[in-house]
């Protein structure tokens, strides 16, 4: 067997029939990294017959002063990692290769669960794992970063997802918690709706962006960046933006009519309690026309603050974001935000639950929310996130995480030292 260069469409003919496939391993992910200087190799492993068996998207970056260079490949190889034999082939030749290049290292974090856990993060008992893939991988001189529970390595390591594979949206519906289904209703109830943007609306999405990155105190990406985003993976349909929004108009409609309708119950019990033609027990009468009678009190609440809405917003208001990107067996979640001063609508749930009706209707197998923390104690400040997101049902994945193949003992010391040293430099800064 040996290793060879392939040309972006056989690339690409290849690795859209791999079970691994995502949208890391394609021409349009690799164009969208040129925007800070990756440069994309694409190789392929070649059996006798003249049959691509194993292949992997590199990006190469030359590092500063030394000119060498380090190569990542994004969610990893796109091969068979039980199979040692040819996984052991593979790396030798790719050892070739990268020497050639004078890269000194190989990163990467492949797409591979390490063991089957269940929504609360538990381990399934007698479930999967591929506890085998991560002997293989350090047995073959695999760098392990180890089993980190936070979210500190380039792509996560621990996800949440919920499995599609051909199931209804009713089916979907019910692995959710009633709380989140309420949720739901009740934002349709309250005019709120999602919307794909163009591009031309990008300053909206960024804008939902920096109240998002204010309130959680993270750098946001520039304008700049999300529309390279677009013009790489848009038309090609990996790439789209739902907006979250708020009909002001309907939210006042709905709650007329819900009004209307208690005060309607709530006239006609008495008037057939006054007039002896309902017999109901006293003070299951009385209980129940004072729970209307505070539905009514709150609902004309509802519809002044829908008025003071209006005059601040006018009709209709954008209320929250989230960034899809789709390919392969499933649709991601990438990363999202809400206006701060509107979270009380809870858009992120309605957002969410359009790009989980997006991948049931178009076939996809799975619907994923992406980074979770691995670390379920309630004390952790990223276990709120992952509550948000278990409350839709699902499950928790683990990978097998991230490794470096050293090409360059000398050199990779090297990078190591000089990179913990220039982010100690930052820090201090």
């Amino acid at each position: 067997m040996k290793l060879i260069k392939l040309d972006e469409k056989k690339f690409k003919k290849f690795a859209d029939k791999h079970e691994q496939i995502t949208f890391h391993q394609t021409k349009e992910w690799a164009d969208l990294k040129k925007v800070n200087n990756w440069q994309a190799h694409y190789i392929g492993f070649e059996d006798d017959k003249g049959k691509i068996v194993a292949g992997a998207l590199l990006l190469a970056k030359e590092l500063p002063i030394i000119k060498k260079k380090m190569f990542y490949s994004p969610r990893g190889f796109l091969i068979d990692y039980k199979n040692k034999e040819l996984l052991k082939e593979f790396t030798e030749e790719l050892k070739k290769y990268a020497e050639k290049e004078k890269a000194i290292f190989v990163k990467i974090d492949p797409y591979v669960e390490y063991q089957e856990r269940d929504n609360d993060g538990n381990v399934v008992e007698n479930g999967y794992n591929n506890k085998e893939v991560v002997d293989n991988l350090k047995d073959l001189g695999y760098k392990f970063f180890g089993f980190n529970l936070m979210q500190d390595t380039l792509q996560p390591r621990w996800m949440h997802v919920i499995e599609i594979n051909n199931r209804t949206e009713e089916e979907v519906q019910k692995d959710m918690e009633s709380k989140t289904r309420q949720i739901l209703r009740k934002n349709e109830k309250s005019g709120i709706t999602t919307y794909e943007i163009t591009r031309d609306e990008l300053p909206l999405f960024k804008e939902i962006m920096e109240h998002t990155s204010d309130r959680r105190d993270f750098v946001d990406r520039p304008l700049s960046y999300y529309e390279a985003m677009w013009d790489n993976l848009h038309d090609s349909g990996i790439l789209k933006i739902l907006i979250g929004e708020i009909n002001f108009n309907t939210f006042e409609e709905n709650t007329k009519n819900e009004l209307n309708e208690i005060e309607k119950a709530l006239k006609d019990r008495i008037y057939k309690h006054d007039n002896n033609l309902l017999k109901m027990n006293e003070k299951k009468y009385n209980s129940s026309n004072k729970q209307d009678e505070e539905a009514i009190e709150r609902l004309n609440k509802q519809l002044d603050k829908i008025k003071d809405y209006k005059k601040e917003y006018g009709e209709k208001k954008a209320l929250g974001t989230i960034l899809f990107l789709i390919y392969g067996n499933e649709v991601l979640s990438l990363f999202g935000g809400t206006d701060d001063n509107l979270m009380q609508f809870q858009s992120a749930y309605t957002v969410h639950y359009a790009g989980i009706k997006y991948a049931i209707d178009n076939g996809y197998k799975r619907y994923n929310f992406y980074g979770i923390t691995g670390d379920f104690n309630k004390d952790n400040p990223l276990y709120g996130l992952y509550l948000f997101k278990k409350s839709f049902g699902g499950k928790v994945v683990e990978l097998i995480g991230e490794y470096d193949l050293v090409i360059s003992k000398f050199w990779y010391t090297t990078y190591n030292i000089a990179f913990k040293l220039y982010h100690k430099l930052k820090a201090k800064k």
